[in-house]
C-alpha cells in the first residue's frame, strides 16, 4: 500500500511514519521546492474524483462499495484509459513501449 500526503507536520511525525511502516504502508511526501510527485497525484486525484466521484456520491452505499469501486477506477485509468499526452494509449502500454525505445 501507498499513503501520500502533503508536507504536514503531523504526516512528519515518527510515531506517524512508525505507524505506516509497521503496516507496510509506504510514505510519499513532496519536499520543499520538489513538487514532482505532488503534480502527478494531484492530477491522478483531480480526474479519480471528476470521472467516478462528482455526481456519482449516492452510487456507493457502502465503504466496501466505493473501495472497490476505486481499484476498479486505478485498473482503468493504468490499463484502458487513453489521453493524448500518452500517444493515446494506456498508461501501462505507453510505459512498456516507452522502455523498449530507450
Amino acid at each position: 500500500m501507498f499513503i501520500w500526503r502533503l508536507p504536514k507536520d503531523k504526516y512528519q511525525h515518527a510515531f506517524y511514519r512508525n505507524e505506516l511502516q509497521k503496516h507496510g504502508i509506504i510514505q510519499s511526501m513532496s519536499r520543499k521546492g520538489n513538487c514532482y510527485d505532488n503534480c502527478i497525484m494531484e492530477t491522478f486525484f483531480g480526474r479519480l474524483k471528476n470521472e467516478m466521484f462528482y455526481g456519482f456520491e449516492k452510487d456507493y452505499p457502502s465503504f466496501e462499495v466505493f473501495s472497490k469501486a476505486i481499484a476498479d477506477y486505478i485498473d482503468y485509468y493504468n490499463n484502458s484509459r487513453i489521453q493524448a499526452k500518452t500517444k493515446w494509449m494506456p498508461p501501462s502500454t505507453f510505459r512498456e513501449a516507452s522502455m523498449m525505445d530507450s
